[in-house]
Parts: structure tokens; sequence; C-alpha cells
């Protein structure tokens, strides 16, 4: 499969999981919460899925499109983890997450997951879910959508 190929899968798989995701917890209070900006594609689709709720969003620095920049009270900007510790300490209560932090080395990526899953648990809400690129540990895996292959998106029930 070529790169481009995949990116699209990828992509195709990131939208859909995020829309099956916003229908399954719409009776869920709580924040939305998006771990890695980056451009701010993920970000600007959370805003039109939830137009009501809070969107927090956690990355090392602010270089999304000028479109997508969230507001400064929901931005955090810094490393993980102090990130997610930061949450916690703010009493936030997370319906949903979308785990999208990596540098696209394998290894590497599954650790940091792993890394920092024990960091996300205490924001979620219970029955919360995660929508998650990578592997995460301490979570319940959920079957998601149909549509998507189990191995390119994740999802997880806090």
């Amino acid at each position: 499969m070529s790169r481009l190929d995949s990116m699209l899968r990828r992509f195709t798989a990131q939208r859909d999981g995020l829309n099956w995701a916003a229908e399954q917890i719409a009776d869920l209070p709580g924040d939305v919460l998006d771990l890695g900006l980056g451009n701010g594609r993920t970000y600007d689709h959370l805003r039109e899925l939830f137009p009501e709720r809070r969107i927090l969003v956690i990355d090392r620095v602010l270089q999304c499109h000028p479109s997508c920049t969230p507001p400064a009270e929901n931005f955090l900007e810094g490393e993980a983890e102090p990130m997610l510790r930061r949450l916690h300490e703010m009493g936030v209560r997370i319906a949903l997450a979308h785990y999208d932090f990596g540098m696209g080395i394998k290894e590497d990526d599954v650790a940091e997951a792993a890394r920092l899953s024990p960091l996300l648990a205490p924001a979620m809400c219970p029955g919360g879910l995660i929508v998650s690129g990578q592997p995460l540990a301490g979570f319940r895996q959920v079957s998601g959508p149909d549509t998507i292959a189990p191995d390119r998106y994740l999802f997880y029930r806090s």
C-alpha cells in the first residue's frame, strides 16, 4: 500500500471513528480532549461534532492552521506528562479523548502511549471513550465501527 493510500485510510478511519464516538457519548457529560493538535484538522472536526462542549487540546507547540487555533484557555502547551497532570489537578472530566501523539516510529510511539496512559486515566469520565491511533494501557478495548479495520484505529472505554 502506498503511503498516500495509507494516509487516506488513516484519515477515513479517524473521521469515522470520531463520528461513531460522538454518537456513543452523546448523553455523557464532560469535555473533549484532543491529544496532539498538529495542523488542526482533527480539532476542526471535533468543533463541528461538539459545538456545545469545551474542547481542550494538548500539544508541545501551537503550529496549526490559523483557522484551527483553539482558544488560549483551552490550549495546554507543553509536554504531555505535565499537561495531563494539570488536567487532573484542574478537575477536568473528559467524555471523549482523541489520542494522536506520535512521531511515526512505531516502537517509540507505542512506548509513549503506554507511558502516558496512566496519566490520562484520572481525567476520564467513567464510561468515557478514547479514540486512538496507538495501543493504550489500562483501558478496556471496545469494538468501533465496522468500517474500520481493527488494527487501523483503536477504541477504549474508561
